[in-house]
């Protein structure tokens, strides 16, 4: 390194690395331009100080420099390094490998460049490779503890299980006494833990369990040392030990839901699917009863006992459960109890107990058979449960009139007012549940949480620029809009791009639908500073299940979100193309002059808005990114902030593609997959990928609307595909005859009759009836007046349903509101879409899509109720309003307010 150059010179070439490592960039680059005016064809030097400049953000000048002294000093295996460097911090890792290999064509045992490139082979999960690379630094330096993990971890993740073993084992046999330094010994804990679960992985139960107690003294993390002994111990059967183990972890933690499964267990009295005996019951009753006289202040050992119980004993031990907690308050309460209203019987019997304890506190001011006395307070979280379990059940009007109660009663609970908005929203008023957020969030601007929730309903309302102002309340001044982005704020990412595609938006939705995208791929960067980290620090076990995170890191449902979101917008934009400025050029000369002059005048305040907007936009930036130390951190304007720039592609499904491929690897199983697959792939006349994604659709769920739509469809325009030519088309079409005959649903019928037959089964069911609708008018357009009627005949009956007092109806508002939009775009019927959207108002009175008549759509006492909240805070939602309201969203100017009634 340097070694062509005089003594004085190599010096300030070891100076240049040396500021490199330390970050002092001017320093550096200040020695290499001495170097370059004795040597300018010096190529490691050249390279140095490209690598320098890359730090500068100077990228351009950065790679002419690393590539120009590449060219000058081919044989170097520092310019070699120096560019897979380049490359690497481009996150280019693939061109890094190609120039790290190179570079060890030349100096085959740089420990430098070979720890750089087995970092790189574990980001890209080139596992042989790095097996092998850990295997060569190792041979270099056998006596570095870090070298010997190393090789054992590639061995692991290369699925070779036993030879990690091996090599730890190895490793053990060059300390002395069997034991490391002083200041080592945790670390060494840590890796025999990770020995002991490598064996236990590859199946050797027995001696992992010997080599585990052979080795307690050596381990510091005690808690995890009885956590995997009882591990092995149920794996081997050995359930009497495991059951004294498990009771000691519960004296450690009786909190722990974990610890109790294993006991039940151990105990041969657990259940996957939850159905116990008699006789199990009366054991797991008689076990937790004695837990919860030993730990009496654990929740666990009470809450658990609810899941098994039923009848008068599940009633008895809920009211036990509950008590103390309305008594304290405790709004999660619901949420704890939410899984038992799947439970049959026991969400009636939920109902039935807290009308009893609510009729008792009005009454007597106390709980049944209870003679003691309860604070007010105890009926308001009585009221407050039995809200959101009507909203459970669907019954919206008596949930409003138990959340009312308690607003009444006390309109100082912020929880309240959220749960009133969560239940409007349920019942399909958007608008009123976007403004009683606002009001909770009014009552304490401090918690960023109610700020969220109060945000989320904005943007389910559609009211995106009001959730903006509200999401930046909590945000640093300045660029307001990057500061979401940089805290990979996913949620509101994506609420808000569903919003604008709702509104077409097509532009602003792709831009926040990739936004998540492009969290999910800096997620994935965020694991190679591990790669390192892990192995020197010895936190093998977590280091593992961290990179088995990150493999299935994509099927993470907020992923599935944003790329499904992204595809449906590409769909959109190849049905319905944006105009080109030569088209809405034509269009305008179409205009009469008025009309022409008007337009040409709201482009250009349009444009002057945009302007002033960036404007400020940079003059905050600019303002606060000046640090303390006087230099200014520049961040990158984004030159497209409402994604115009995206909708202006030229193939729109080449894109889809990209995402589609992405579901296709991490969310195989999942129906909107390959829903998405047959849209993408019968618009790209992909008839055999359309034909796999149907495929795929009956294999996870034949008896789905969308499945049998998909299947009916496809070999419908297979039917009207002209006769093949090439001997490829004729050879795709022997394909789809032969796959034809697999399928069930079309053995030795026509499509009309396999959508009778799928109707006859199914038509119980108003989403099934829709789908076989808009299949005939699909088949014979002419019977268009009889696919109508298939959906307007069907009749709401009404149900009963546990939990439920009383009855209710069948349909569901999300079904309904799909039908409408069939009836009116699909089946092109506007008359018959009029008539059903009369007639789900009669069913969902708060529904704002069906204007009902409790609507905020039709009600006029909601707007004027909702000038002025009852709580004396003024919305937000009024512009009257906002010259009160102060950049944190408190009121200023009160004296505006004083003739307000609280």
């Amino acid at each position: 390194m340097g070694a062509s150059l005089p003594p004085k010179e190599a010096n300030l070439f070891k100076l240049i690395v040396k500021s490199y490592e330390t970050k002092q960039y001017k320093k550096g680059l200040k020695a290499a331009d001495t170097i370059l005016k004795k040597f300018p064809d010096h190529g490691e030097t050249l390279a140095m100080k490209g690598l320098t400049l890359n730090c500068v953000d100077r990228k351009s000048e950065a790679y002419e420099l690393v590539r120009l002294g590449l060219k000058k000093d081919l044989k170097s295996h520092v310019c070699w390094h120096v560019y897979g460097l380049l490359y690497r911090s481009d996150r280019e890792y693939r061109e890094a490998i190609k120039c790290y290999r190179n570079a060890l064509r030349i100096d085959p045992d740089n420990i430098e460049i070979l720890r750089d490139l087995s970092l790189l082979q574990a980001q890209m999960r080139d596992l042989s490779g790095f097996v092998e690379t850990r295997q060569q630094l190792l041979t270099l330096k056998p006596n570095h503890r870090m070298n010997w993990i190393g090789f054992a971890v590639s061995h692991h993740l290369n699925s070779n299980g036993s030879k990690a073993v091996d090599i730890l084992e190895a490793f053990e046999g060059t300390l002395e006494d069997d034991y490391p330094p002083e200041n080592e010994r945790c670390e060494h804990g840590e890796m025999l833990l990770y020995k002991v679960s490598l064996l236990e992985e590859c199946g050797f139960l027995e001696r992992a369990l010997e080599e585990l107690h052979k080795k307690e003294s050596k381990i510091f993390d005690k808690l995890g040392y009885k956590e995997q002994e009882v591990s092995l111990l149920l794996k081997l059967h050995r359930f009497e030990e495991g059951e004294r183990l498990f009771r000691v972890l519960l004296s450690m933690n009786p909190d722990n839901y974990r610890y109790y499964e294993g006991l039940q267990r151990c105990l041969g009295l657990y259940s996957e699917n939850g159905q116990y005996s008699s006789d199990e019951i009366d054991r797991l009753e008689t076990l937790y009863k004695s837990h919860a006289q030993q730990y009496s202040r654990s929740s666990a050992v009470k809450r658990i006992p609810l899941d098994f119980l039923s009848d008068g004993k599940f009633r008895e031990a809920a009211e036990n459960y509950v008590r103390p907690l309305l008594t304290k308050g405790i709004p999660s309460l619901f949420s704890d109890l939410y899984p038992l209203y799947n439970h049959p019987g026991k969400a009636n019997i939920l109902g039935e107990l807290f009308l009893s304890m609510e009729k008792s506190i009005k009454t007597t001011g106390g709980y049944p058979e209870s003679e003691g006395k309860e604070p007010p307070s105890t009926l308001v979280w009585i009221l407050f449960y039995l809200a959101q379990h009507y909203d459970r059940c669907g019954q919206y009007d008596i949930a409003l009139v138990k959340i009312d109660e308690a607003i009444e009663h006390t309109p100082t609970v912020i929880d309240l007012y959220s749960v009133k908005s969560r239940i409007l929203k349920h019942s399909g008023d958007l608008t009123a549940a976007a403004a009683l957020a606002d009001e909770a969030r009014c009552m304490d601007l401090s918690d960023r949480y109610v700020n969220s929730e109060c945000v989320k309903r904005m943007l389910q309302a559609d009211q995106v620029a009001l959730a903006e102002k509200t999401a930046f309340l909590f945000t640093k001044e300045g660029d307001q809009l990057n500061n979401l982005y940089d805290m990979q704020c996913m949620w509101y990412e994506l609420k808000s791009g569903e919003s604008y595609l709702r509104q077409g938006e097509l532009g602003r939705a792709l831009k926040k639908f990739l936004a998540v995208e492009k969290h999910y791929s800096d997620i994935t960067e965020d694991q190679f500073d591990f790669h390192s980290y892990c192995l020197r620090k010895m936190t093998l076990r977590t280091y593992v299940e961290m990179l088995k995170f990150q493999d299935r890191l994509h099927s993470h449902a907020y992923f599935r979100k944003a790329a499904s979101g992204a595809i449906r917008c590409y769909l959109r934009l190849y049905d319905c193309p944006p105009k080109s400025a030569a088209e809405e050029n034509d269009e305008m000369s179409k205009l009469p002059p008025s009309q022409k002059k008007k337009l040409r005048q709201k482009l250009r305040k349009a444009e002057a808005r945009a302007k002033k907007d960036a404007d400020v936009k940079n003059e905050e930036s600019s303002s606060t990114s000046v640090a303390k130390s006087g230099k200014r951190q520049v961040k990158p304007v984004d030159p497209d902030p409402y994604g115009e720039k995206l909708v202006q592609i030229e193939d729109p499904l080449a894109e889809a593609t990209k995402y589609l491929k992405l579901l296709f690897k991490h969310s195989c199983d999942c129906l909107e997959t390959h829903l998405l697959s047959f849209e993408v792939n019968m618009r790209k006349q992909k008839i055999l990928l359309a034909l796999q994604a149907v495929k795929h659709l009956l294999r996870l769920d034949a008896e789905n609307p969308e499945s049998h739509l998909c299947l009916i469809k496809f070999f419908h325009k297979v039917g009207e595909l002209p006769s093949p030519v090439t001997e490829t088309e004729k050879l795709v079409w022997r394909v789809l005859e032969v796959e034809r005959a697999t399928f069930s649903q079309l053995q030795e019928k026509s499509l009309i009759e396999a959508n009778n037959v799928f109707l006859e089964k199914h038509k119980e069911s108003l989403m099934h009836r829709a789908a076989v609708a808009e299949l005939m008018y699909v088949l014979e357009p002419t019977r268009k007046a009889a696919a109508v009627n298939l959906i307007e005949d069907w009749v709401n009956d009404v149900v009963s349903i546990d939990g439920v007092q009383g009855a209710v109806r069948t349909w569901k508002l999300k079904d309904c509101t799909s039908l409408h939009k069939i009836l009116e775009k699909t089946l092109n019927d506007h008359d018959a879409a009029l008539r059903w959207k009369t007639r789900c108002a009669e069913f969902f009175p708060f529904s704002t899509y069906f204007e009902g008549v409790r609507s905020s759509a039709t009600s006029t006492a909601f707007h004027q109720t909702h000038k002025i909240p009852g709580n004396g805070i003024v919305n937000l939602n009024t512009g009257e309003t906002s010259a009160l309201l102060s950049s944190n969203g408190r009121l200023d100017k009160l004296d505006t307010l004083k003739d307000l009634h609280i």
